[in-house]
């Protein structure tokens, strides 16, 4: 019936229009005509992302390249990106869970933020190789410090124990947000990790419109969303539970941290500041592609 409601008001408003254009018709008409046309009511979709840069598939080649040599040498590769920062709170989630017949989970009508809880920050890690995954939940803004920090605290639970030997990290991540190659305070951020950790760190962006290629959305991100759907995430120990308890048949498993500092918003790095952090970019687009190594040592490209 609501179907049918909206598909009479849509071929009403169409009517109008054309009898502000001098055709004077009904509804019905209308829509028989549009019925024969081979016409139906659709939402939009999701398809365009932007321009194609003409080194698209090139760069995809390299990152390729570049990862299968870290793996073929026994060395961490990782993809990391910010899930969609989720409401924390007595609120509907997307997607439906089986209960008893009639005993739907009762949530709030309206999604109003709750001014104590706020937004969880979730930021992921996943070992390519091992088919693992860290999450920090963060608490706060969702900044390049908060992002490095992610991976600092993966390396220290998870990394070192399976990589005892490492020579360098390769990180594949998306091309803007907190993880941008245009971010000037992720590469100070960097420079700090690759400092304390003693081996270089190798950046790989994905070109421009291709977040959605990001390996950690379809092998972890989607998986977290698959077994939360119709929870509501009331607290953020739920979020962490529940992103801890994930798991899939061809063996993901995933560790999840409550992340409580403060990453302030809005941080300005200098030119001097960028001129300290010793960055080597590659051959191939450099602004792409770059590797950030401690004590001012030259890495092999």
């Amino acid at each position: 019936m609501r179907r049918q409601l909206w598909t009479s008001l849509s071929l009403r408003k169409l009517c109008v229009e054309l009898k502000g254009k001098g055709h004077e018709i009904s509804y019905t008409v209308v829509g028989d005509c549009l019925h024969k046309l081979h016409y139906s009511l659709q939402a939009n979709r999701k398809s365009h992302e932007g321009s194609e840069h003409m080194d698209r598939n090139g760069q995809f080649e390299y990152i390729n390249k570049k990862a299968s040599s870290f793996l073929t040498d026994g060395q961490p590769v990782i993809s990391v990106d910010t899930k969609k920062k989720e409401l924390v709170g007595n609120f509907k989630n997307a997607g439906r869970e089986w209960r008893p017949k009639g005993t739907p989970e009762e949530v709030n009508v309206h999604d109003f933020i709750d001014p104590k809880l706020k937004r969880a920050v979730p930021y992921g890690v996943y070992d390519i190789n091992n088919n693992t995954g860290w999450v920090s939940v963060g608490t706060d803004h969702d900044t390049a410090a908060f992002a490095v920090n992610a991976i600092r605290r993966w390396w220290k639970a998870m990394g070192k124990k399976r990589y005892p030997k490492p020579k360098g990290l390769l990180v594949t991540a998306d091309g803007g947000g907190s993880n941008g190659y245009r971010v000037r305070l992720w590469k100070i951020e960097l420079q700090k990790l690759a400092d304390e950790l003693k081996f270089p760190i190798t950046v790989c962006h994905l070109p421009p419109g291709t977040s959605k290629w990001n390996k950690i959305e379809h092998r972890l991100f989607s998986f977290i969303s698959i077994n939360w759907r119709g929870k509501p995430l009331r607290s953020f120990r739920t979020i962490v539970e529940l992103i801890a308890a994930t798991t899939t048949e061809t063996g993901l498993t995933v560790r999840a941290e409550l992340d409580e500092k403060k990453y302030p918003k809005g941080l300005k790095v200098s030119d001097a500041q960028l001129a300290t952090v010793n960055m080597f970019p590659h051959d191939f687009h450099g602004e792409w592609n770059y590797t950030i190594a401690p004590n001012r040592k030259r890495p092999k490209k």
